[in-house]
């Protein structure tokens, strides 16, 4: 019941803010929109429609609001004026009432808020559809102040994404049993994967240690800069991290003036993401607009700033090799072995013709090799893939719904940033490097020293472990030879018994029957 009651307020919503001009503009069935007219006769809609679009999911809450704040980085897929407005939806969501930010703070360290800071910033900087923020002093364990963000919970959120999801698990389980296509995407394990991932946003100490990951593992790069967490003021419902100062990268005018090298920085974020999927294992996995900045600091100008940790992937070692060897062999045009690739992983049936499946993907994707990025739309590329999926049933992976999302941000901010960036171009020479660091002397290397402890400690052992084996070998050898003459002879022991045993009773029989036919005769 409470997903059907939450059905019709999406409905109602959609028909409220007029959506339905939008979604069924396609739609050429008359009767269809004879009676959405006839639902909404009377309604009179005065603002854009891209502003009906944004009021219209930020009422509907925080799952519609990231659908929305994915598509405001696809310009190339959305209208203007659509994704105009849904790029508000990345820091300007409306506020909740500061009053209850103080609450939530006071409550959770039990204390007053003046006890907490040495100031609190009322005003809130940024609210998104999890949590606002707002600035803070601090005063750490040396005594130092520190310029602070504080990331206060929307209260009430558990409640709505579970109504959410279990909207989304009736639907995706409609779509498993009633489409053709339904066991091979998998929509419920990707709700599953969904529920996981907005779950852990609501546990912001869990967000702080996945700050605190990626910061030790972007600390070499010298390409991004992740805020430092100070856990003495983490908390389920608020987080307390560096208070970073950069511009969002959605601002490139003004980056431009400030003289970042642009078609570095786009570079540059696509080494970040290779780096983080394919080194570590552990990627931003939210790399909207509203979660980048750039720094213009002297000591560290032109350096991506990440923000918002709620949201990260991980890939097992088995994924990052599987994906490293698709791009790779996709970069150099030998798509046989993506093919290969494919069935070896079971991704495909074992009966898939390779040499078809082959041809498939050169078909999708050499037509766009060795163009700009403003030539090429990932969008496209992937829905001709899946296209040519559903051909040769292909099984989507739930573990890789993140990476897939993840990229799709990459690309549009790429777009923004240089169009005339070569995604491909970039990626080609960090993924080969990536590979011969897997299977070349490097790898065995790093394998060595990760064992050298082991070694270290078993090394002055071996030649007395060598000589108490070798000692101890005749003698074992004899107690064995011994141990199965004795099983031996006892299996001939019980053979002998058997036949004894049945040569009595054969003779007794013998007797008995003697005897019994005598008592008959006489």
């Amino acid at each position: 019941m409470r997903r059907f009651v939450r059905g019709l307020a999406i409905l109602r919503v959609v028909l409220r803010h007029g959506l339905d001009e939008v979604v069924l503009s396609s739609f050429s069935h008359p009767w269809l929109h004879r009676l959405t007219r006839l639902i909404t006769l009377g309604r009179r809609l005065e603002a854009p429609r891209g502003v009906r679009l944004r009021l219209a999911l930020e009422s509907l809450g925080p799952i519609f609001v990231k659908f929305g704040q994915v598509l405001s980085t696809r310009r190339d897929l959305m209208p203007p004026d659509i994704a105009d407005e849904l790029a508000l939806l990345q820091d300007r969501v409306p506020p909740f009432d500061p009053a209850i930010a103080v609450a939530t703070i006071e409550r959770a360290f039990r204390r007053p808020i003046g006890e907490v800071f040495v100031s609190f910033d009322r005003t809130p900087v940024a609210s998104a559809s999890i949590a606002q923020v707002h600035f803070a002093v601090i005063r750490d364990r040396d005594g130092a102040e520190r310029e602070v963000a504080v990331k206060v919970l929307r209260p009430g959120m558990l409640p709505v994404i579970d109504k959410d999801l279990e909207l989304m698990g009736m639907m995706a389980g409609w779509v498993e049993r009633l489409s053709a296509d339904g066991k091979r995407l998998k929509p419920r394990q990707v709700v599953a994967e969904f529920d996981n991932y907005l779950h852990d946003e609501l546990d912001l100490i869990r967000e702080a240690a996945n700050a605190a990951q990626l910061r030790r593992n972007m600390a070499g790069l010298d390409l991004v800069l992740i805020p430092e967490v100070f856990w003495d003021f983490c908390h389920p419902e608020v987080l307390v991290m560096e208070r970073m100062k950069g511009v969002p990268i959605s601002q490139v005018q003004r980056l431009r003036d400030a003289g970042v090298d642009i078609p570095k920085l786009a570079r540059d974020g696509v080494t970040i993401f290779f780096t983080q999927v394919f080194r570590d294992g552990f990627f931003h996995a939210d790399m909207h607009p509203g979660n980048i900045q750039v720094s213009l600091e002297p000591a560290t100008f032109g350096r991506y700033i990440s923000l918002d940790f709620g949201i990260v992937g991980t890939l097992t070692e088995y994924d990052k090799e599987y994906l490293a060897q698709n791009f790779t062999a996709f970069f150099r045009r030998d798509y046989k072995r993506v093919a290969e690739l494919h069935i070896e992983s079971g991704w495909v049936p074992p009966t898939t013709r390779v040499n078809d499946l082959e041809s498939a993907i050169r078909a999708v994707c050499e037509p766009y090799f060795d163009r700009p990025l403003k030539e090429i739309s990932l969008g496209m590329v992937l829905l001709r893939l899946f296209q040519t999926s559903r051909r040769f049933q292909v099984e989507i992976q739930p573990q890789l719904v993140l990476l897939q999302k993840t990229l799709l941000n990459i690309e549009g901010l790429g777009r923004q940033l240089d169009p005339e960036l070569d995604l491909w171009s970039t990626a080609k020479p960090f993924l080969e490097k990536w590979m011969l660091d897997q299977l070349g002397p490097k790898r065995l290397w790093r394998e060595l020293q990760l064992e050298a402890p082991r070694y270290a400690k078993l090394i002055p052992e071996l030649p007395r472990l060598l000589h108490e084996y070798l000692g101890e070998r005749p003698e074992r050898a004899r107690e064995q030879q011994l141990l199965a003459l004795l099983a031996e002879q006892r299996r001939t022991n019980r053979m002998l018994q058997g036949l004894i045993y049945g040569a009595l009773g054969f003779v007794l029989g013998l007797l008995f029957m003697q005897l019994y036919l005598r008592v008959q005769v006489f």
